[in-house]
């Protein structure tokens, strides 16, 4: 069965939407998922299932809010990709992402934002600090690690059209891929 990993939005940052990541396997579990397993604590929850990809995207999205809102009370946004998916997005990242001298992070867009809407919005980032590459599905973003504290992103993150995205570091990113590639114990 095709892997996929299911990204949480907005649970257990600052005391919001606390999930317990035993919980959330179990509700995996019990809806009918497969080789469930989470990876920290910030909503990463990596199954299997016999859903096709072309078919599975937002509709496997869709199923899985609703079995969240269902099991914990609270609207929680899920993104989903596929393992090769991830991969992808892995595999396409600039140039450097991810490199010692940066912190790099993926902003995975949840269908059907486009990283290009979110180009066209994007206010004005501090250049020599920060750099934003649109890729498929998602933004790679990433600022100078010495001048981190400069980055202009947080006017990114006070737009509405954040809310439909979600972040992840690129180590929790590329992680995440290794994990699908390996066997669930």
């Amino acid at each position: 069965m095709p892997g996929y990993v299911a990204l949480l939005r907005g649970i257990n940052v600052g005391g919001t939407n606390p999930v317990a990541m035993d919980a959330l396997a179990a509700s995996f579990r019990e809806a009918g998922y497969e080789d469930v397993r989470t990876h920290i604590q910030s909503g990463n929850v990596l199954f299997s299932t016999d859903v096709s990809a072309a078919s599975g995207g937002p509709a496997l999205e869709a199923a899985l809010e609703s079995m969240l809102q269902e099991r914990f009370g609270a609207e929680i946004p899920v993104i989903v990709r596929s393992r090769d998916e991830l991969a992808a997005i892995v595999a396409d990242a600039p140039p450097g992402h991810g490199s010692a001298d940066l912190r790099s992070d993926v902003y995975f867009l949840k269908h059907p934002l486009t990283a290009d809407e979110v180009m066209a919005e994007l206010p004005e980032l501090r250049a020599g600090v920060d750099t934003m590459t649109p890729g498929s599905g998602v933004l790679y973003f990433s600022r100078v690690k010495a001048q981190a504290t400069k980055t202009r992103v947080q006017r990114l993150l006070a737009m509405p059209v954040f809310k439909r995205m979600t972040v992840r570091t690129w180590g929790t990113t590329t992680r995440l891929l290794t994990l699908l590639d390996a066997p669930s114990s």
